[in-house]
């Protein structure tokens, strides 16, 4: 990810974001998740570079990486 994605509590309320932006990584991820192509999300989000992509794209698959336990609430 080498820093591009960043974790700032005054930034967007906490969420992970592309660094310097106040552009979620969630967002990012949202859009491919629809379908759309990297050159969609660019095209939409200027500020953002193919390696902000790929890294929103690392960074959720480092979580992934994780073991989580889906609970039943209520």
């Amino acid at each position: 990810m080498n820093g591009r994605i960043t974790i700032t509590p005054d930034v967007c309320s906490g969420r992970p974001v592309v660094r310097d932006t106040r552009i979620a990584a969630q967002t990012v991820l949202e859009f491919l998740a629809a379908g759309d192509s990297i050159d969609d999300v660019l095209a939409e989000y200027p500020a953002l570079t193919r390696e902000d992509v790929q890294a929103c794209l690392d960074y959720a698959s480092r979580l992934m990486a994780n073991h989580y336990s889906v609970v039943p609430v209520a």
